[in-house]
């Protein structure tokens, strides 16, 4: 448990053996873990979301040399409906599609918006220093943090799964991720998230 980041990562490992626990004891469980959903409808908006966010505001001049694995929101839902349907009790799918580069996911929204894709990649000691010092010290004077700090750990591995049991056995669609941003990206402009 130590190697996750952040409490919300803890908190959805914890939930996951307190699901085991009620399998063991009897209960009819099955696991569904999302990877990284693109889409609309991101009020919020997620991690992913705002990844989109800051390029289509122009707020992305640099990258990291990090990985996801990207699925489409629609069949993220569609999984969960499948595991209820027909998952197996105590069995764990991992709602996925396709894993790819944060680079190769910003020269997608380049070529869907015409936006350019930022060309050079920063070290990832710089995020980290800027979000430490956004929810260390700029926090304690009332500013809200522009990047949080456990994302930009997180961000310093390449987060690549594998969904083949959610495609074999419950029948995962999986959607072509190019799909999911242009309509995360129709979404974000025509609900006015786009504007400063």
């Amino acid at each position: 448990m130590e190697q996750l980041i952040g409490n919300y990562k803890k908190s959805k490992f914890l939930a996951e053996l307190e699901a085991k626990k009620a399998v063991a004891a009897g209960q009819d469980v099955v696991i569904v873990n999302p990877t990284s959903p693109i889409g609309p409808w991101d009020r919020k908006p997620t991690p992913t979301g705002d990844i989109i966010l800051r390029f289509l505001r122009r707020q992305m001049p640099f990258y990291l040399d990090t990985g996801l694995n990207f699925i489409d929101v629609r069949d993220v839902a569609w999984g969960h409906l499948l595991a209820l349907e027909k998952g197996v009790t105590g069995q764990r799918y991992i709602l996925g599609h396709q894993n790819m580069t944060l680079k190769s996911m910003l020269d997608l929204l380049a070529a869907h918006t015409g936006l350019p894709s930022p060309s050079q990649r920063i070290p990832h000691w710089l995020p980290l220093l800027s979000a430490w010092v956004d929810e260390r010290l700029l926090a304690r004077l009332g500013k809200s943090p522009s990047i949080a700090l456990d994302g930009v750990r997180m961000a310093s591995q390449h987060m690549y799964y594998d969904s083949f049991l959610a495609v074999h056995e419950l029948g995962l669609p999986q959607s072509p991720v190019t799909r999911a941003l242009a309509t995360a990206i129709d979404w974000f402009e025509k609900n006015g998230f786009v504007q400063l």
